[in-house]
């Protein structure tokens, strides 16, 4: 068996171009992302409220993004849209770099995060286009491990220039994005994707969609997926912070990095040896595995001192395979199921999935961490056992060909 295969690569011939912009992109995010807040508030001198309300109205303003890109992604194709979101969000990053007024640094947070929506929105159908029958699930596992790779590396970036006095780790943490963005959008620039222009069939936002019962329930059991696979990034700082004193603070950093690795590596490994299975069931099993991950963490409150570093490690490694078996399979079955006229505005809102789920999450742990601080766990077990049973009757009405890799 070739290595490649055995694997679980896809055939990457005259892909290259896509694989390193990915990579070079997500770098670029992994290095700024960290940085963005603290250099609102140190460079530019904006207090940390404003800035964080700043971020969060830019963001709510882009919302409307996945709606607008289904209405235009299979005329001008993905490639063209994810091409454009890396210029913008070059732009952005360029004013970031040069910019202090609020208002200057609220359009370029503007432009940034409605980039960063058109990019989801249309980079998963991209994909779907340039994969060879048969290989789109290990593009999508392929693609996410490039982005898991270099936003680990960026961090590490970020970690060093954290570490550097003054402004300049935060302006060269701007710049590098920017530049990365550039390079992104320039390779991209190369790469030759199949795509016909597909007519307008109706009008307004997606009316076909709405009434595809079947995959609008999907997409709420993915919102809830979604919100499993975003928590740990919010929730353990301040779980291991507030809740567990026994745990070392350093213990976070190690944790998620050690996620960010099993997401860089392992995804065409998992689509590899699950390709016999049916999607749906390896979402169930996602879904199942989260449900354990979060009585275990909630669990952690009720164990002797000694055993909470143990249990941190074994909770992360449940959380680790649920979210690597989700990452490339949730978009393949949304790819699988949506009509091939259309597909991509049934992507593009496949993504309100995860635009739902970054909204909600920090108001979902704060509020029930402030009741009680097992709560959060305990009702993300609970939903997301809820989401793998909804997936258990959708299995039944869904195509057996959508489900099903081979």
């Amino acid at each position: 068996m070739p290595t490649a295969v055995s694997l679980g690569l896809p055939n990457m011939r005259g892909r290259a171009p896509l694989l390193a912009g990915l990579a070079i992109d997500s770098f670029g995010g992994g290095c700024a992302g960290p940085l963005l807040l603290l250099y609102f508030v140190r460079v530019a001198d904006i207090p940390l409220g404003t800035a964080g309300l700043m971020l969060t109205v830019a963001t709510m303003f882009s919302i409307a993004a996945p709606a607008a890109v289904g209405m235009v992604v299979d005329r001008v194709g993905p490639r063209n849209l994810v091409i454009g979101a890396q210029f913008a969000q070059g732009l952005a990053f360029t004013g970031f770099f040069f910019g202090r007024s609020l208002w200057l640094l609220f359009l370029c947070a503007l432009v940034m995060t409605t980039g960063q929506r058109v990019f989801w929105s249309a980079i998963f159908s991209l994909l779907a286009d340039i994969a060879d029958p048969g290989d789109r699930d290990r593009w999508f596992g392929l693609g996410g491990m490039m982005q898991a790779a270099g936003f680990g590396l960026g961090a590490l970036a970020a970690g060093v220039l954290l570490s550097l006095g003054g402004d300049a780790p935060f302006l060269v943490g701007m710049a590098v994005n920017a530049v990365t963005f550039f390079i992104a959008g320039v390779l991209l620039l190369r790469l030759r994707a199949k795509h016909e222009a597909q007519a307008a069939q109706d009008t307004g936002p997606a009316p076909l969609l709405r009434k595809d019962k079947a995959f609008l329930v999907l997409i709420a059991a993915n919102t809830i997926l979604a919100l499993c696979t975003m928590m740990i990034g919010v929730a353990l700082p301040v779980y291991v912070t507030e809740a567990l004193p026994e745990a070392p603070k350093w213990i976070v950093g190690v944790l998620l990095a050690a996620t960010s690795v099993v997401l860089a590596t392992g995804q065409t490994l998992v689509v590899r040896h699950t390709e016999r299975r049916r999607r749906t069931k390896v979402l169930v099993l996602a879904g199942v595995l989260w449900a354990v991950w979060g009585l275990l963490m909630a669990g952690l409150l009720h164990v002797p001192a000694g055993l909470v570093v143990p249990g941190l490690v074994l909770a992360t490694v449940v959380f680790a395979g649920a979210d690597v078996l989700h990452a490339a399979t949730g978009n393949a079955l949304a790819a699988a199921v949506a009509p091939t006229v259309g597909r991509g505005k049934y992507l593009s809102y496949w993504q309100y999935s995860f635009t739902f789920a970054s909204v909600l999450v920090p108001a979902f742990f704060a509020q029930l961490f402030e009741r009680r601080q097992e709560l959060p766990w305990v009702t993300l077990s609970v939903l997301a056992l809820v989401a793998a049973g909804t997936i258990v009757v959708l299995e039944r009405v869904l195509p057996e060909v959508a489900t099903r890799r081979t």
